[in-house]
């Protein structure tokens, strides 16, 4: 969820890295993963009975996708590649709408321990999850601990769980002790509310949710947080928190105060003005020479597009130009060290502009135009290629330094794991290009190596070495990676 201005995190350490919050030697892990993102009410429809009210004309009305559908469209997930499930909430709703919008996003709940009756019921979210399990696909469901619905019978029924608005006019941490967008703020100083909402993450936990997305825990006050983190490493719960616009430095203070991962929004910021729209890899570069900040950068979480942000495809003004930068982007993203995660539609350059817009029906492969089944191709061999290699999917990961004289269209990052060696080569110029490197300018130590195709498949790239230089050959506007002897 879109959050206000950031705050301070002066005092974030020091209040949650306490032997709690790092008892646990081997924090749980998701490196190696693939993420697939899913808003179940525009996902699929499996079960026309749960329709009622929809509107699939209104981009803010309910659409019926559930999670019969869901389950049902599990194999395509699998197809792809993705290794885990995001669900944002699926909790019961609010019954009305606010300001003409309904609650089909999750995130204005009315009860946290019940599906709401669009997307079905408990037992059909214990048959997903038991699904997924099956197909050792990981789940993770997004957790709102911030606030209520604006309509939940909550809100009136027990007014002493809300921050009373003396509060936030006297407060100097308006982000966390006043409405989030007006929704009603939940005082975790409760300890009626503390319990609830620790009890919530217990409830869902036993129904084998492997990771919990935090939704804007900007505006969630840290002492509670160190609570909730501690449980959660404890119990082996993957916790991936949501900070809108945070950088290398917002996911490091999170990193060390508890969370396993945050998005980093800076990389994606920097991605989309680099690949989408044709400013220099600098960009890129910038964020990634801030890796060495990050306690486990393996664990940050990576995206392009999400249900908050314009869809990456929207960079364009024409479709088959969206479509070709997409493919790039997606191929970069699975060179980079981090977790991946693809909000659906990424895969087919799904377009779309701010909320409601960003948010359409996903639509299946009898509905793709030939560009579109171009890019999921592009999408499901480089998720192929990550998984397949250790070192694309593990390892380390090293910026190699670029001459001034192609600085602005080449990017070449170095992936080690296990005595593989890969590198990942961005090409940001706008047709294809041969780049010849001197070694010794590179840090790079190579011997004598024939041309190598790309890992990724039904890709016009090529590396060789020779005479000291290495070779990359590559279109423009893409990304490859490539096995060094």
């Amino acid at each position: 969820m879109r959050a206000s201005p950031l705050l301070s995190l002066t005092v974030l350490t020091a209040l949650l890295a306490g032997p709690a919050a790092s008892a646990q030697t081997a924090p749980p892990s998701f490196e190696g993963q693939v993420i697939y993102q899913v808003m179940p009410d525009r996902f699929f429809d499996g079960d026309a009975a749960n329709n009622a009210g929809v509107d699939r004309g209104n981009l803010r009305a309910w659409h019926g996708g559930d999670l019969p559908g869901l389950t049902q469209k599990l194999p395509y997930i699998t197809d792809l590649g993705a290794t885990a499930v995001w669900l944002t909430p699926v909790y019961r709703q609010q019954a009305g709408n606010s300001f003409d919008t309904s609650a089909y996003h999750g995130y204005w709940p009315e009860d946290f321990r019940d599906v709401d009756p669009h997307f079905g019921t408990l037992a059909q979210f214990d048959a997903f999850v038991k699904a997924a399990q099956a197909a050792n696909v990981r789940v993770v469901l997004d957790q709102v601990v911030n606030h209520y619905g604006y309509g939940a019978t909550a809100v009136t029924a027990q007014r002493d769980w809300f921050t009373p608005q003396a509060q936030c006019d006297a407060s100097q941490n308006k982000d966390v002790d006043c409405p989030l967008s007006g929704l009603p703020d939940l005082n975790q100083g409760n300890p009626q509310v503390r319990e609830l909402l620790l009890g919530n993450a217990e409830f869902w936990r036993a129904r084998g949710v492997s990771a919990f997305r935090y939704d804007a825990i900007r505006h969630v006050p840290q002492a509670f947080l160190k609570d909730l983190l501690a449980r959660d490493r404890a119990a082996g719960t993957w916790t991936l928190g949501e900070w809108y616009d945070a950088d290398t430095g917002t996911v490091a203070e999170w990193q060390k105060a508890g969370f396993d991962s945050l998005f980093l929004f800076s990389l994606q910021k920097a991605m989309k003005a680099s690949l989408m729209s044709g400013q220099s890899l600098t960009q890129v570069r910038g964020v990634l020479e801030r890796q060495d900040e990050l306690p486990r950068p393996g664990e940050v979480t990576l995206f392009l597009d999400n249900h908050d942000i314009p869809r990456f495809a929207q960079g364009s003004l024409f479709a088959d130009e969206g479509q070709m930068n997409t493919r790039y982007g997606l191929r970069a993203l699975m060179t980079l060290k981090g977790v991946p995660v693809l909000y659906q539609g990424i895969e087919i350059a799904q377009r779309g502009g701010p909320d409601p817009d960003n948010r359409q029906d996903m639509r299946f492969e009898a509905q793709w135009t030939p560009g579109e089944k171009a890019v999921h191709a592009a999408a499901r061999s480089a998720i192929a290629a990550r998984k397949a290699s250790p070192a694309l999917s593990l390892g380390s990961q090293t910026l190699l330094p670029m001459p001034a004289a192609v600085q602005d269209d080449l990017l070449l990052l170095l992936r080690e794991q296990g005595g593989q060696r890969v590198l990942a080569a961005w090409s940001g110029a706008r047709q294809r290009r041969t780049y010849s490197l001197p070694l010794n300018k590179l840090g790079l130590s190579v011997g004598g190596q024939d041309l190598t195709k790309s890992l990724f498949a039904d890709q016009n790239a090529g590396l060789s070495v020779k005479g000291g230089y290495l070779h990359v050959s590559i279109d423009g506007r893409d990304a490859a990676a490539f096995t060094l002897k």
